[in-house]
């Protein structure tokens, strides 16, 4: 059993994620303290049950003090489940694409395909917004091999929570691929999509991409924005996403959601800032995309090769799991991120092969 000290690098609930996904994966039990203990509200909350939750019923898997505050758990994966369908409800307005993220490597590299339901969440801080993972780490872990789409029925937003993401994804018939994109090449297209849900009367979509256009504009790019109104979201709410497409292959995303106080002309402007900074970094990953990749590329067979905008905890937390559970090498400095592979190969109900 794999001992994980939850407190450490960014001491956050991606290290709960994380491990409990290369647990189910690799068939390692895991136990895993100090969750979250240096955050305001510290131990499990509802997105992080609902994660281990998802990835236990994937694995038949049993979970020792899965409950809401628990700072320790011990996770003990059993034989895949050949379930085509799930729901999971977060309960909360916690983030789904969190655990959409989380859930994926896994989903790619069953034997059979999957079609699940996930409510909660879609638009909050400190988590991916849908449209990066729709338009940014779909289309990047895509290439390396993981056939998979998504698509929002409903937005969700802080404090009510309720939208839905639908998540489809189809075996990958073997190892995935390694990935390399280490030119950033010039910027062929800036798009993205500014949403609001019940405020259309304050020309709140229209507002955000207005703002987000000027600062891009004012730096010599020209940016398709769709501007989307919605009244399905069980509360009025507001996010926008920006995508840059590199000659060189890159994707550079940004993104920012609405909050109690933050005007619309901020959030277009701050999302727009954050591209900027990103792409003149020169790296070919966005600050999430960075960690996020990280896991699909410990899995591949071979080494992948990025530029990144900086080394976060987040990138640190998910380079010590795969070395943990994959014994992948991973080495990141403040600019570079290499990935070697073990080409992890499924072995069906007998166990993980690690190549």
């Amino acid at each position: 059993m794999l001992e994980i000290d939850g407190s450490c690098y960014s001491g956050s609930g991606t290290i709960v994620r994380q491990a409990v996904a290369f647990s189910a994966l690799t068939g390692t039990p895991v136990r895993i303290f100090n969750i979250r203990v240096k955050r305001p509200k510290p131990g499990l909350r509802r997105q992080h049950l609902q994660v281990v939750e998802s990835i236990r019923q994937l694995v038949n898997g049993t979970c020792d003090s899965l409950t809401l505050g628990a700072q320790e758990l011990t996770f003990r994966p059993g034989n895949p489940s050949d379930e085509r369908r799930y729901v999971w409800d977060v309960g909360s307005a916690g983030s789904t694409v969190a655990l959409a993220i989380a859930v994926l490597p896994l989903l790619a590299l069953r034997a059979v395909p999957t079609a699940a339901e996930l409510r909660g969440g879609l638009f909050q801080d400190f988590a991916p917004s849908f449209y990066h993972f729709e338009r940014v780490l779909l289309p990047l872990v895509g290439r390396m091999g993981v056939r998979a789409s998504a698509r929002m029925e409903r937005p969700g937003y802080v404090p009510a929570g309720g939208g839905i993401l639908h998540l489809m994804v189809e075996p990958t018939g073997g190892p995935l691929k390694p990935l390399v994109l280490e030119h950033q090449g010039a910027v062929a297209r800036v798009g993205g999509v500014a949403i609001s849900s019940r405020l259309k009367s304050q020309a709140v979509s229209s507002r955000m991409a207005q703002a987000a256009r000027q600062v891009l504009e004012a730096a010599g790019y020209h940016a398709e924005i769709e501007e989307v109104y919605d009244e399905s979201a069980l509360q009025a709410g507001a996010g926008l996403a920006l995508v840059a497409e590199l000659s060189g292959g890159a994707l550079i995303g940004a993104d920012r959601a609405g909050a109690p106080g933050r005007r619309s002309e901020a959030i277009g402007s701050y999302a727009a800032r954050q591209l900027l900074e990103d792409l003149q970094s020169g790296a070919t990953l966005d600050r999430y995309a960075a960690d996020q990749i990280i896991p699909f590329a410990a899995l591949a067979a071979g080494e992948s090769r990025f530029l990144i905008p900086t080394r976060t905890d987040h990138v640190e937390s998910n380079a010590w799991l795969s070395r943990e559970f994959l014994g992948s090498e991973v080495r990141a400095t403040v600019r570079e991120l290499i990935v070697k592979g073990v080409g992890f190969r499924p072995k069906g109900r007998g166990g993980p092969d690690l190549a």
